[in-house]
């Protein structure tokens, strides 16, 4: 009785230390203390010193030990988001008040979906270093389901995605339309075929290229062309745009995709955009914040530069 009360009195007087935290993240991302201890320079035995110390002091196991790998178990994956969120916290502080306030920009890490990623976010980065020449910015790409997952797990400070989401504790904005056209190669039957508007008949027997389920584009695509063409003839599924737009350009199928996505393909005329009879077809894209995330001065500042930079663009 008495060792069992000295050992809970033990835990009692320990406390939760960032490096202790910092080594438990690196770990359930590098699934070893070994490779952890490298990306948190730190030896090997200190990282393993520090998950051993959190783990008595949170009095249960957040690894499972698979020969020489360590998997998160149901409690350390519960953990981890509160982790990063401290974490987060913390290099916010270092940033903003750190060396008399004169720190170095914080890093802003964004996870976007690929038409985005690809083709929409550099030139609304490139203008904001432009103004902000000191400002680190990394972005991951991802589909739309990828990137509501990274920002509801605090790994991404910020999203920018093409579809709805379902993730819990994700706030969605409202950022910028998006034009989708149907492209297809100049050698397509229904680009060779009598001038005037493709009907709808053709266009429900061609062949269509479509992204992945999960895919912010697939869904935009799907409840765009489903509701006048019921069906749409699907023999290949390509896990990214630029994948689907390669092979529209070979003679493939046709492709529903962003303008801004074949904008190059157009101009080299290794694709055209097919006038068909359907209406005009658009979507949103939309910015997503975790909902409990506190928001850095640096942070405010580049959402502030994205929404002022669509309100410049929707202007006539």
């Amino acid at each position: 009785m008495e060792k069992r009360k000295s050992a809970a009195a033990a835990r009692t007087a320990q406390r939760l230390t960032l490096r202790q935290l910092h080594a438990f993240v690196a770990i359930a991302r590098a699934g070893s203390t070994t490779a952890a201890a490298e990306e948190i320079a730190l030896s090997q035995s200190a990282t393993s010193a520090s998950l051993n110390e959190l783990e008595e002091l949170l009095g249960g196991r957040l690894f499972d030990r698979v020969g020489r790998r360590l998997i998160l178990n149901e409690h350390g994956r519960s953990m981890l988001p509160h982790a990063r969120l401290l974490l987060d916290a913390a290099r916010a502080i270092e940033s903003e008040y750190g060396h008399g306030g004169h720190a170095a920009e914080p890093r802003i890490r964004i996870a976007a979906s690929t038409t985005i990623g690809n083709w929409v976010l550099p030139k609304v980065i490139a203008a904001y270093q432009r103004e902000h020449a000191s400002a680190r910015i990394a972005v991951d790409i991802g589909n739309t389901w990828q990137v509501a997952r990274a920002v509801s797990s605090f790994e991404a400070d910020l999203g920018f995605i093409e579809g709805p989401t379902q993730e819990p504790q994700v706030k969605v904005l409202p950022w910028r339309s998006d034009e989708l056209v149907i492209a297809c190669s100049p050698r397509h039957p229904l680009a060779r075929g009598k001038a005037g508007r493709v009907p709808l008949a053709p266009l429900a027997q061609a062949t269509w290229l479509l992204r992945e389920p999960g895919s912010g584009t697939r869904e935009a695509v799907e409840r765009a062309l489903q509701p006048h063409l019921h069906r749409l003839e699907t023999r290949m599924e390509l896990g990214s745009t630029e994948a689907i737009v390669q092979g529209a350009a070979e003679g493939l199928g046709l492709a529903c995709v962003s303008r801004h996505a074949v904008a190059d393909m157009l101009a080299l005329g290794r694709l055209v955009v097919l006038r068909t009879v359907l209406p005009a077809l658009t979507r949103s894209f939309y910015l997503v914040q975790h909902e409990r995330r506190h928001a850095s001065p640096t942070l405010e500042r580049f959402i502030a530069h994205c929404m002022a930079n669509e309100r410049r663009r929707g202007r006539p």
